[in-house]
Parts: C-alpha cells; structure tokens; sequence
C-alpha cells in the first residue's frame, strides 16, 4: 500500500513535465489517503478473543493483520477465522521479526501486567508503534523504561485507557475542566466484580495480579481525570473474604486519596462484588456516572437534571481509531505512557500504604 510520502512524490513527478505557474500548482487538490493501519495483536486471550478483535472489525482507520501466540492451535483457529497470512503470525520468541513486515504498523500488547514492559519495548525496538492495555506495566522503573524505548525508536505509545475516548467520561471531565458545578470538593469511585477463578493470573502476584493492578486503575484514573489533579498522599487497606481464592494477592482494596487543596477521593476495587460507580461533588452541585466503566454503555447525571447517556457503536474501537488517527496525522496520543505511569506511581503508594498500615506520601 502506497504511503503518503510515495505518492506525493509520485504525483510531483508525473507533473515534472507541466509548465506550471505557482498559482497553478496551488490549485492542484491531492486526493486524501485513505490507508488504514495494521494491527497485531500479543497475546489472545478474553480480551483479544472476545473484545478487541470484533471491535478492529469496526474500526475505520485500522484492521486485524497479524498475532502473536504461544499457542499453535489458537494461530490456525484466528488464522481461519480473520484470514491473516502465515508471515504475520507470530510467536513470542520471533516477535521481533515483525521489524521486517511492513503489513504491521502497531503491536497491542495484551498481557498480563508482568509481561507489559518487555514486549512492548520489544515492539518498539522492531519500529513498530505501540499500544499497551493497562495497568501499564508493575512499577514505575518499567513504565518509564517503556517510554524510553519508544521515544529512542520514534514511535508512539498509547495506553488503553478506553473510558479517556468515551464522550460521557469526557463530558464530566469536561464540568471540571470549566467548573460548570464549582470546584471539584470530593469524588466517590468503586470498581469491581466478582470473579471465582482459581487459577489464573489475576490471583497471581508475580504475574500482576490483585484488585489494585487490574481493576484498580479504574477509580484511581477516575479520580485522577474527574479531579484534574494528581494525588499528594494516600491511605489504603486491603482485604479478603475468600483466602483459598485470593492468598498471593488481595481480593479488595480500599484507598483514599488527598489532592492539593483539601480534595479526596474515596476509591474501592475488588474482584468480590460487582462496583461501577463514579460520583463528583463540588461546590456548586455534583455529575456522575453509573456504570462509569461498562463495555455496554456509560451512563450519568447531573445535579440539575442533565441525562449523560451518549452512546458510541464500540468503545474500543473508538479508542483505536482515535489511536491510529494520532499516528496517521502525526499527532499527540490522548494516552501517552506518562499518563499510565502516573496511575503506577500512586499504585506503588497504595501497596506501600498498605505495607506500612498508614498514610504515605505520594513522590
């Protein structure tokens, strides 16, 4: 597929004969491009398989190329399903001979948070832009070892923080950002379900697992973008009700965050119930969202009546294009890495709170 750059070069070339005056030439209309990115997606398990895949089958500026798995049935299984070619598939050990196929533009990693840091790095050393779903990755060191990678390889790095491209989730950011209720006072965000697995990598810790790592980060970026502030302190506890369940890692965790200014945010997560709830009270009234965090659909109010209830086709599939739309024209990602580091940051405090069974300094 014919590239921008190509192709204006070949159109100035074949005008190379033309006599053209410069009020000629500023007339001449360039047909737009209409490239869509490849995508390949690292590692296929319910999100891929079930959420991601079917949402690239949406999208308007990226498709399905290629995956990576460590799982030869499932390769010939998606193989079939999506028609993807032999050379685009791979394996986690010839990931980085992706470098060589220019079918893909972007690896989405979709791993367990422990396997985060490494293959998007790698992904970044093949030239290849990267999307990662969050948590970004287990600690800040890694987080910034993964913008690092990206920045020396020049190439773009987006967290999947799909709620950031959702328009209610962006209309309450919207009320603080311009105080149409006042000024923020305190928020309320609660995350969670419940899940009876045994055996798998949520309640694994050196694999990422816990509440705080997975559903976690959905009330503390809430609170983070309904606040439009970062946390200076935090006070959490975990817990659990199910220890033959959740004894590596907690099944609950509740912490409560201090901004600047006398601002909290009360925040819970757990895999032991189910929790979807974003509330923000200001001085001049309040706006929330319930569920805040839904693939079916986002819903809120307002202190005066307001309904929030817009709804988009798939939110994944928004969140991509908005991705590949910023790689396309060469434009800021509205995720970067920095905004998942900041998230891990505060989650290195929460386990440090915890740890020490007391308030710490956010740093």
């Amino acid at each position: 597929m014919i590239n921008r750059r190509k192709f204006l070069a070949q159109s100035l070339t074949g005008a190379s004969g033309l006599a053209l005056s410069t009020s000629a030439f500023s007339n001449i209309i360039i047909p737009q491009q209409n490239k869509k990115l490849g995508v390949a997606l690292v590692g296929l398990g319910y999100y891929s398989t079930d959420v991601l895949a079917p949402a690239l089958q949406q999208t308007e500026h990226c498709e399905l190329r290629g995956i990576v798995t460590g799982t030869p049935a499932k390769a010939e299984q998606w193989k079939k399903q999506y028609n993807i070619p032999d050379k685009n598939i791979y394996n986690y050990e010839t990931i980085g001979q992706v470098a060589n196929n220019s079918d893909i533009d972007v690896i989405y990693v979709v791993l367990p948070p422990s396997m985060h840091a490494e293959y998007s790095i790698r992904a970044a050393q093949a030239g290849k832009h990267v999307w990662c779903e969050k948590p970004m990755a287990m600690t800040v060191e890694e987080c910034q070892n993964m913008i690092d990678a990206c920045n020396k390889n020049k190439v773009k790095l987006s967290i999947g923080y799909r709620l950031q491209h959702e328009p209610n989730t962006q209309q309450i950011i919207a009320f603080t950002k311009n105080q149409a209720y006042g000024k923020v006072q305190n928020v309320e965000a609660a995350a969670g379900y419940r899940d009876n697995r045994t055996d798998h990598w949520k309640q694994k810790k050196e694999m990422g697992g816990g509440a705080m790592y997975d559903m976690g980060v959905y009330p503390l970026n809430a609170a983070r973008y309904s606040t439009q502030m970062e946390p200076i302190a935090v006070t959490a506890r975990a817990s659990t009700d199910r220890p033959e369940i959740y004894h590596e890692v907690e099944e609950t965790m509740e912490f409560d965050l201090e901004f600047p200014g006398g601002v909290k945010a009360q925040c819970m997560t757990t895999f032991g119930k189910s929790v979807n709830r974003l509330m923000v009270n200001c001085s001049d009234g309040w706006y929330k969202l319930e569920p805040f965090q839904g693939y079916s659909g986002i819903k809120g109010e307002t202190s005066d009546g307001k309904i929030l209830n817009e709804r988009i086709p798939n939110q994944q599939a928004k969140q991509m294009d908005d991705d590949a739309l910023a790689i396309i024209n060469n434009k800021a990602v509205l995720v970067p890495g920095e905004e998942g580091l900041k998230d891990i940051r505060v989650v290195e405090a929460v386990y440090r709170s915890v740890a020490q069974k007391d308030k710490v300094a956010i740093s």
